[in-house]
């Protein structure tokens, strides 16, 4: 692997260092039906678009999709170039569409968007549901504390997340997500604190969590989860998911893998996962991941069932 400063904990080795690694992976070709129980806890190096419709239906409970934002962006040897908003939304519907069978009838997804292609997703969400395919239960916007500043905008530094499921029956654990934050001005009745607690933090009270979150970071180069992935999500951003939206032994599915955060937090967590991606290179990268994920459970931000305000 390329020496580096012993700060800087990026995994960004090259496909020929990680061989041992992407030989764990599956690859299967979409000419033939996937059973469940040999994707289970699998990386499937593969194009989306031709393993989904072998998948077996109704097998996810959780499913997070992260897919390429209607932006030009190169993603190690394959390029995803912007387009105008028409194709991208047959692009959003074409891969909903074909996903969506493989959610239980109880089941739950998520799909992560920038700002531009959350409108686009939302008009296709929007069809669906009036279709009755499917229910819009939120739109999660999260900080990114980084972005790029402009002299004639304002600086984009958020991202949404959109909230479906499949029916009025799913899974949604909300003791699981709560934020412990710092009471500034606590109450008393009768002398005794009310809806607060003390420790060793001082006055805290764990609150319902709302659909802006500005406790996230960006993984960065001195955070052991960091990849050379240009588009990589948080393990903590993933964890209040796959809490919130599942149960320990449900199979956690992404069908854009990418550095296999998704499956890595899945793995943390107590789940079963399934991660399609077709970068080779990403793919090992995933499960050198997954394979430390065997010794070291922690997410960074995320601490013995409390999530603090801001992953530093």
């Amino acid at each position: 692997m390329t020496k580096k400063s012993p700060k800087n904990k990026t995994i960004d080795f090259s496909e020929k260092e990680g061989k041992i690694y992407l030989e764990r992976c599956l690859f299967p070709d979409g000419s033939t039906s996937l059973e469940l129980d040999k994707i289970t806890d699998k990386t499937l190096c593969a194009d989306s678009f031709k393993v989904l419709p072998q998948m077996p239906e109704k097998s996810f409970q959780l499913i997070i999709a992260d897919p390429p934002y209607n932006l030009s962006k190169q993603y190690a040897s394959s390029k995803f170039n912007s387009t105008d908003n028409e194709r991208y939304l047959e692009y959003t519907k074409n891969w909903i569409q074909l996903t969506l069978p493989l959610l239980t009838d109880t089941g739950s997804m998520y799909i992560c968007v920038d700002w531009q292609s959350s409108i686009v997703v939302g008009q296709v969400l929007a069809e669906l549901e009036n279709e009755g395919a499917l229910f819009i239960r939120n739109r999660i916007t999260w900080e990114r504390e980084k972005g790029r500043g402009s002299k004639a905008n304002w600086k984009n530094c958020h991202e949404d997340i959109w909230f479906i499921t499949k029916s009025d029956r799913y899974t949604f654990n909300l003791d699981a997500v709560k934020m412990r934050r710092k009471v500034i001005a606590p109450y008393t009745k009768d002398g005794k604190p009310k809806d607060w607690e003390t420790g060793e933090e001082g006055a805290y009270r764990d609150t319902c969590p709302s659909n802006f979150w500005a406790d996230i970071t960006i993984p960065f180069w001195s955070m052991a989860e960091n990849t050379g992935h240009p588009t990589q999500k948080s393990e903590k951003l993933l964890a209040k998911l796959i809490l919130a939206s599942s149960c320990g032994g449900d199979i956690v599915f992404d069908p854009f893998g990418g550095s296999m955060s998704t499956s890595v937090t899945a793995k943390k967590l107590g789940r079963h996962y399934c991660s399609i991606e077709r970068e080779r290179l990403f793919c090992a990268w995933g499960e050198y991941r997954l394979e430390l994920a065997d010794e070291d459970k922690s997410i960074q931000g995320y601490e013995d069932g409390i999530f603090r305000m801001r992953n530093e």
